[in-house]
């Protein structure tokens, strides 16, 4: 359980990023997001989401050895 809330921090910290140092550029990509249709979102964010299962599994079981 220490391991997962270790993650979650250094998600929120690697989230953080972008807002602390351009919050006005981020605000301009969100508002050109909009146009772009809810299911090219929804597939990059599964993309996205297997990506880092892939990451995740590669260094717990390659890295760890």
């Amino acid at each position: 359980m220490k391991f997962f809330w270790c993650v979650v921090g250094v998600v929120l910290v690697v989230e953080g990023i972008p807002w602390f140092l351009s919050p006005q550029g981020l605000k301009r990509m969100l508002v050109q997001m909009l146009p772009i249709p809810e299911q090219t979102l929804r597939a990059l964010g599964v993309l996205l989401m297997a990506g880092g299962l892939m990451i995740v599994y590669c260094a717990m079981h390659f890295l760890e050895r």
